[in-house]
């Protein structure tokens, strides 16, 4: 039988591997993938923090990650003493050695950034902002997207000094119905700036994992053109699972939880069930589909029950 690190390849490859690996945010001795975070956001001497200096307010729920509680480049002048964090921070990599060597050589390391991309930018700014600013402002936010994107890079190529399978990026662009911003505008600006990262990644040796919450159905065929290995569409009942297997099943490798908006707290456990078995027919052809296992369950409000229920149908043999 496959090890954990060859069954994940194999996943991602879409070469049949002879289950469906697994994702724990938490419990990492069964977890297939280990999730390291190398970008500062709840970690560190103040949790509350992220290490781009934007702070965590909890308004709902203090089990979840919260929201940025005011923009840290509310006017433009504001980015004129803005600087990015220090990617060679000595102190960035230094806990990656103990967990590698505590859950051993086979297992898929993914250095996780938690956010990246635009959502690091609507987090400086501030959301209405930075949406206003791609009309309006399209030269000082570009100038603030090449500082993220150019962190972002220099963290990749640090990663990939450190034993890592792949980088994990995670910018939401999706609402519940459409993309943020038309498909039209992000081919424009954000396109080319991930194809980069992608690269750079690619020819490091490093595969590239994106969470994008919401629909996004509209630029998944962009997403395989610029090389996304593994695509975590977060929601995949909003896009429409059959309608993503129809068009890119056996295309791209499908990291997916059970719906943790619709399903996995309002289902019963057999429609838990039913749901990740349609996963596995119509988004993991050939092989390329990851389990994920939503471990904030209580916050979320999945019974222990239909967690069980997640474990045993993505573990079920065909």
């Amino acid at each position: 039988m496959d090890g954990r690190l060859e069954t994940v390849r194999k996943a991602v490859a879409r070469q049949n591997p002879e289950r469906v690996p697994l994702l724990y945010a938490k419990s990492l001795e069964k977890s297939d993938i280990v999730n390291i975070p190398v970008v500062s956001h709840f970690t560190g001497p103040d949790k509350n923090i992220s290490e781009w200096g934007f702070k965590w307010a909890h308004l709902d729920n203090e089990l979840l990650m919260g929201q940025p509680e005011r923009p840290i480049i509310e006017a433009w002048s504001d980015f004129e003493k803005f600087a990015p964090p220090d990617a060679d921070n000595p102190e960035r990599f230094k806990h990656v050695a103990g967990i590698m060597e505590k859950y051993g050589p086979d297992r898929y390391y993914k250095a996780n950034f938690t956010l990246s991309g635009f959502s690091i930018v609507s987090s400086l700014r501030g959301f209405g902002n930075a949406c206003e600013d791609l009309y309006l402002e399209r030269e000082k936010i570009e100038k603030l997207l090449d500082t993220v994107f150019g962190f972002e890079k220099k963290i990749i190529r640090l990663a990939a000094k450190q034993g890592f399978s792949a980088v994990g990026l995670a910018d939401d662009w999706g609402t519940q119905n459409s993309l943020i911003i038309s498909p039209a505008l992000w081919r424009e600006v954000f396109k080319p700036r991930l194809a980069e990262e992608i690269k750079l990644a690619h020819g490091l040796g490093l595969q590239v994992y994106l969470h994008s919450c919401g629909y996004i159905f509209d630029i998944i065929e962009d997403l395989i053109e610029i090389g996304l290995d593994i695509l975590n569409p977060g929601q995949p009942d909003i896009n429409g699972v059959e309608e993503l297997g129809a068009r890119f099943g056996g295309r791209i490798c499908f990291a997916c939880p059970p719906s943790y908006q619709t399903t996995a707290i309002g289902g019963t456990e057999a429609d838990v069930r039913a749901q990740i078995e349609s996963y596995k027919k119509h988004l993991g052809r050939g092989g390329g589909l990851i389990g994920i296992i939503p471990e904030d369950s209580a916050a979320l409000g999945i019974s222990a029950e239909k967690f069980k229920a997640m474990e045993d149908a993505f573990n079920a043999k065909e």
